[in-house]
């Protein structure tokens, strides 16, 4: 927007220096108009060399009666600098190039006392270019400090929004701590005193199977503590995150009534955030089976073809009523918002005979 205005004026400017020079020609030899000429022609230079501009100006200021070439040099040679002398220098020469008779050798008694008075005139007339450009650079300045302060007022407001998150962040890794982490270390202890001491070989069973999953909680809560207690967005992970790999082991401690089958492609192929999509959409799906289908078998299906990858996880209906948990049921909400940032989707529905499926399918990014 600036050149562009610079691009208007200039032109307009010169235009008007020209008809200045040509209604006020006083010298109209050769030199003279040469003069008169360049001081007209060097303005739109006075941007990038306003002291250069300025100085050319002068000459034919001193043999021309012009004053738009030289105040327009004048006032932005003003908008450079702040130094109090040198704009007094800048002052007194425009006054004396334009109070000074031309040829210099015509200066009689009389005109004398008319070149003081010229100068002292100009001299004045020369303080308006001078104090506008100070007022336009001093609000130049002030727009410039109040931008820098609204910017440091910003960035205050956003520390003083990171150290509140922080200061919540550390209430809730108190009470994972305190809380959650003590009541499933009472579990695992349970289960485990259980498995030794239960003549009921599924009773051990289950209660190893308890005591397994209990552990692995642990182990994710002490992460999400450490997590919750570092400071500041771009961490990396404190833990190694689940893969595919993991997906055999999850399965595993999920139960007798758990099978896994089908294939997925080479783990290079599939990013780490559909890994523990993956991952995460099986350990959710055979959670709630476990919740909502007591007793019920369920089947983990992983499969490709060749546009899309995912895993379908199908659980039959339940054997026995289930017991009333505690729910947040913000589990699939969360599934769908990994899904969505994949560009996967995520179904989830009853079956006919009364079981339940979840379904993720993730586009093959590699064709």
């Amino acid at each position: 927007m600036n050149r562009i205005s610079t691009a208007l004026t200039d032109p307009v400017l010169v235009a008007f220096a020209g008809l200045d020079l040509w209604l006020n020609l006083e010298d109209d030899s050769s030199y003279g108009l040469a003069l008169g000429v360049l001081s007209c022609a060097v303005l739109p230079l006075r941007h990038r060399l306003p002291r250069a501009a300025f100085l050319l100006c002068l000459p034919g200021t001193l043999v021309q009666d012009i004053l738009i070439a030289p105040v327009a040099a004048l006032y932005t040679l003003a908008a450079h600098t702040r130094d109090r002398r040198l704009l007094t220098l800048y002052a007194v020469l425009f006054a004396l190039t334009t109070a000074a008779p031309w040829p210099l050798t015509d200066f009689t008694g009389q005109e004398r006392t008319w070149t003081l008075v010229t100068f002292v005139y100009m001299l004045a007339m020369a303080t308006g270019p001078v104090l506008l450009s100070q007022l336009v650079q001093a609000r130049r300045e002030l727009r410039r400090q109040l931008a820098e302060t609204e910017a440091a007022k910003e960035h205050e407001r956003e520390l003083h929004a990171q150290t509140v998150l922080a200061r919540e962040r550390a209430r809730l890794a108190r009470e994972m701590h305190d809380v959650v982490s003590h009541q499933v270390s009472l579990i695992a202890v349970q289960a485990g005193a259980l498995q030794v001491t239960a003549a009921d070989d599924g009773a051990r069973e289950a209660a190893g199977t308890i005591r397994a999953l209990s552990v692995d909680t642990l182990d994710e809560l002490r992460t999400m503590v450490s997590l919750l207690r570092v400071s500041g967005g771009d961490t990396a992970e404190l833990a190694p995150q689940p893969t595919l790999a993991d997906l055999r082991r999850l399965v595993s401690r999920s139960g007798p009534d758990v099978a896994l089958t089908g294939g997925l492609p080479h783990p290079d192929d599939v990013p780490a955030p559909a890994q523990r999509a993956l991952y995460r959409t099986v350990q959710e799906a055979l959670t709630n089976a476990r919740k909502h289908a007591p007793g019920a078998a369920a089947t983990v299906e992983l499969w490709r073809d060749g546009v899309a990858y995912g895993v379908t996880i199908t659980n039959s209906a339940p054997v026995r009523p289930a017991l009333s948990l505690p729910s947040g049921h913000q589990g699939l909400v969360g599934l769908r918002e990994r899904a969505e940032l994949l560009g996967a989707t995520l179904e989830s529905g009853p079956c006919e005979d009364g079981g339940w499926r979840v379904r993720l399918c993730v586009p093959n990014r590699h064709g």
